[in-house]
């Protein structure tokens, strides 16, 4: 239904524009105020969005809830935008790039970037304040930062398990990503790598195709896959760590025990963890949480899966892989593939036998 795409939409763009991103895109782009503001917008919506689901049965309401929608697309294509150019700005930083490249990426392209995105932010904040300022109907404020509204807003839990050749074109990502796990001269003990895309790139797909791969499976004591998505709890993510690493649920409850618990699974053995669709971070809470992991023996890895290039500076990591897009063969071969999945779907006798 409509009002449930609304809420969802609502709390990702609320949950890409926390603090750090607005600190960092202020710097790069120097109008964070401008995001600010439609972060106000939209978290303001959101209070009123539970309420305006209720009452769907009303038509007017439905009207709003619909030209609302198409205001928040509009927003998150937006924020996209700014994901994909940090990614491009990450990568020509990492490059040895031809003139005519630094030649895109010089202040004058930047200017025009910033007075681009600085316009569409505007554009799209008093679009969705408009469309706020024409309800006619009273709709009561719900707290937005409650248990239920925490949940509506969470992506499906992710799971390590893919089959085989459900990923395609990833040949080449798939081939740095193993070097990079199955590399034991190393300094630290634990490694981490970011692999960081715009959403639907196959980040979760390619972090589920090494994980299961054999050499990695044979290379590695341990395992473990946890999925993070926008809420970042310690507590919550080393008791998942625990159940990995166990195959049951941890039965301490306090967080003295549950690190103890958490050492004692990991200590002096060669560990695999993922954290899948990592989103919300601050530096203090990533800290907390890799101060009880570098205790694995020597070629120790950490994968981690995200959307925001910013979440690899946060989390002290200079070079993270970048997922681009697939090739046109392997994007013509996915849709094939994806085609024949369909028409094998509707291969009903009953349906495709010669009408009388």
């Amino acid at each position: 239904m409509a009002e449930a795409v609304i809420v969802s939409i609502a709390g990702k763009i609320t949950a890409y524009l926390i603090p750090e991103v607005l600190e960092n895109v202020g710097k790069l782009w120097g109008f964070k105020h401008e995001l600010e503001v439609l972060k106000d917008t939209v978290s303001t919506l959101q209070a009123v969005l539970r309420h305006a689901e209720e009452q769907y049965y009303n038509l007017e309401i439905q009207d709003w809830l619909e030209k609302l929608k198409d205001a928040f697309y509009d927003a998150q294509d937006v924020l996209e935008e700014f994901n994909i150019e940090a990614i491009q700005q990450e990568l020509r930083g990492h490059s040895e790039m031809i003139k005519e490249v630094r030649t895109f990426f010089s202040s004058s392209n930047q200017l025009a970037f910033k007075l681009k995105m600085s316009y569409k932010v505007r554009a799209v904040r008093e679009k969705i304040e408009a469309i706020n300022a024409g309800r006619r109907f009273h709709l009561d404020e719900r707290p937005v930062d409650s248990q239920a509204e925490r949940e509506w807003g969470k992506r499906e839990e992710t799971h390590s398990f893919i089959r085989e050749g459900d990923i395609m074109g990833r040949d080449d990502d798939k081939k740095t990503v193993m070097k990079f796990l199955l590399d034991s001269n190393v300094k630290e003990h634990v490694s981490i790598l970011p692999i960081v895309g715009i959403g639907g790139l196959g980040k979760t797909a390619l972090a589920q195709c090494v994980y299961n791969d054999e050499m990695v499976t044979k290379h590695f004591d341990l395992k473990m896959w946890v999925c993070i998505s926008n809420d970042f709890d310690v507590k919550k993510i080393v008791k998942n760590i625990i159940a990995c690493a166990k195959k049951k649920e941890p039965t301490e409850v306090v967080m003295e025990h549950l690190q103890s618990e958490l050492r004692g699974e990991i200590d002096g053995k060669r560990y695999l963890l993922v954290l899948d669709d990592l989103w919300n971070v601050d530096q203090e809470k990533w800290l907390s949480l890799k101060t009880l992991l570098v205790g694995g023996a020597r070629g120790s890895k950490i994968l981690i899966t995200t959307r925001l290039p910013l979440v690899a500076e946060i989390i002290g990591i200079a070079l993270p892989h970048f997922l681009g897009g697939l090739s046109e063969k392997a994007s013509v071969d996915l849709l094939m593939k994806m085609a024949c999945g369909k028409q094998e779907e509707i291969q009903d006798p009953e349906m495709l036998s010669p009408k009388r």
